[in-house]
């Protein structure tokens, strides 16, 4: 894979800004936006960037380090989902302290943030304790976000738990957006002045990335992926009006700036921030080394975000502006999916031919194959085959599965519930894993799905369950039509 992003400068220099940053101080509160450990977004948007990067750069720091780690109660409560990992957040948590202390980074507790007495919250709570994880409640502030006065008191900040922390850095971060990472770093800085400990408050934010344009498709594939939340990209006035210098910024972090920042006033006695730009850490922009490489990723990314939000439409669990917001910021960049996404056009035309559904994959050649469904095959399970014959050079015509094998998985399927007779993705797999044992060719087609990492897809219907989850552990890059795989009500694909 081509490379747009230096990823060792990127830590350096990352590393590097943190620590001047805590040398103000006698300990940071740093808010840390987007995910610390697998950020598939910046990885698939700046080629080059590695997904654990983040984490990598902490562990650097871990010796004066500790993590607090933030979820919202309402996202308990609605069992809101990690999409990428299919997950939700609440799992998500428990994979992240079982992440951060494998790299021996310390995780000081989990803050159950705008509590109001959901049951779901309650019962993660007590699931934490029983794992000997401390955990905080904290209710919603009083007063927030206009009466300041109300808000630095015992009534507001002050009335929340106090998270006893020794290290200079205290990361805090949370499985996603919204889930009270700023209201817990106020807090905890309140409760340091009062104690007598002169702490400080930064955000690293990865996107929108401050120091490129405004309209650069790398920080609209961000408003893209938000649009949900209805963030939009905008230029730091207060920054513009301090320092003559335009930076991007998005609009919540500049709506909240004035409150914010009369609220570290009150609690710290000094204006540290002139705008929201000076709080943060983010040194994205200066490692970019192929600009129009990461323009390209990015425009991929804006359109893989919108197939996903009408897809979401379509079936209930998204809203149709979300799609629309998108396919403003595709018509501002003058973004054609079909001509940017040529396999598109190839699994819609063969799906209407075939009168099958199809997935069409691009590979690291510029070789397009095709999968569709048969009465074995599940039209994820045709396309993988297809694709690791294709890169190792096996002829069409070559069986790769054994009939000795697929017999008892496909006689077992019924005996578990299972109404389709198509092999999956997953058990494909481990079809070929079986048969690699005796066939050194299947073996070497294996090795070759390391090759699928980061390659696009689309799919001429919805791709649900346990294929959508095998092609993300393939790290393939999927778009499908908003179309249903079949009429039936109730699936088992």
């Amino acid at each position: 894979m081509k490379k747009g992003f230096n990823n060792k400068q990127y830590v350096a220099k990352q590393s590097k800004k943190i620590k001047e940053k805590i040398k103000q101080f006698d300990k940071l509160y740093l808010e840390f936006g987007g995910k610390l450990f697998d950020d598939y977004h910046a990885s698939r948007v700046l080629p080059g960037f590695e997904p654990d990067s983040k984490i990598k750069m902490l562990a650097e720091l871990k010796d004066i380090t500790e993590i607090v780690i933030c979820i919202n109660a309402g996202d308990i409560e609605r069992k809101k989902m990690r999409a990428d990992y299919g997950i939700t957040y609440d799992m998500e948590v428990l994979r992240l302290i079982d992440a951060f202390k494998g790299l021996g980074l310390e995780v000081n507790s989990v803050v159950i943030t705008l509590y109001q007495g959901q049951p779901g919250a309650t019962k993660f709570k007590e699931q934490l304790e029983r794992r000997n994880v401390k955990t905080y409640i904290h209710t919603p502030t009083k007063g927030y976000p206009t009466d300041v006065d109300v808000i630095v008191s015992n009534e507001g900040y002050g009335a929340s738990a106090y998270i006893e922390t020794t290290k200079p850095l205290v990361v805090v971060t949370a499985p996603g957006p919204a889930s009270g990472k700023l209201a817990t770093c106020l807090s905890q800085l309140y409760h340091e002045h009062r104690h007598g400990i002169k702490a400080g408050y930064a955000k690293y934010e990865t996107f929108p990335v401050w120091d490129i344009p405004l309209k650069h498709p790398l920080n609209v594939a961000y408003e893209a992926a938000t649009a949900d939340l209805k963030d939009v990209n905008m230029i730091d006035s207060f920054h513009l009006d301090t320092y003559g210098i335009p930076a991007v910024n998005y609009n919540r972090d500049l709506e909240v700036f004035p409150v914010l920042k009369a609220i570290l006033y009150k609690i710290t006695g000094t204006d540290i921030y002139h705008s929201p730009t000076d709080m943060g850490v983010n040194m994205i922009g200066s490692c970019i080394d192929d600009d129009e490489l990461v323009i390209k990723a990015s425009k991929q990314e804006i359109i893989r975000r919108y197939y996903k939000a009408i897809c979401d439409a379509k079936t209930g669990n998204g809203e149709k502006e979300t799609a629309r917001r998108i396919k403003v910021l595709m018509n501002e960049l003058e973004i054609d999916p079909k001509q940017e996404r040529p396999i598109i056009s190839v699994a819609n035309e063969k799906s209407k031919c075939e009168d099958l559904p199809v997935i069409a994959l691009a590979l690291p050649n510029g070789q397009i194959v095709t999968g569709k469904k048969t009465d074995l095959l599940s039209p994820a399970s045709s396309l993988i085959l297809n694709a690791i014959k294709a890169l190792t050079n096996i002829p069409d015509e070559v069986f790769l599965l054994s009939p000795s094998v697929l017999e008892p998985i496909l006689n077992l399927k019924p005996n578990i519930g299972q109404m389709s007779q198509s092999l999956s993705l997953q058990e494909v797999l481990i079809a070929l894993s079986i048969c690699s044992v005796t066939n050194p060719i299947i073996e070497k087609a294996l090795c070759n799905l390391k090759q699928l990492k980061g390659c696009e897809a689309h799919a001429s219907f919805m791709v649900y369950n346990g294929d959508l989850n095998a092609l993300r552990q393939l790290k393939i890059n999927l778009t499908c039509e908003p179309i249903f795989y079949s009429n039936n009500l109730f699936m088992n694909d």
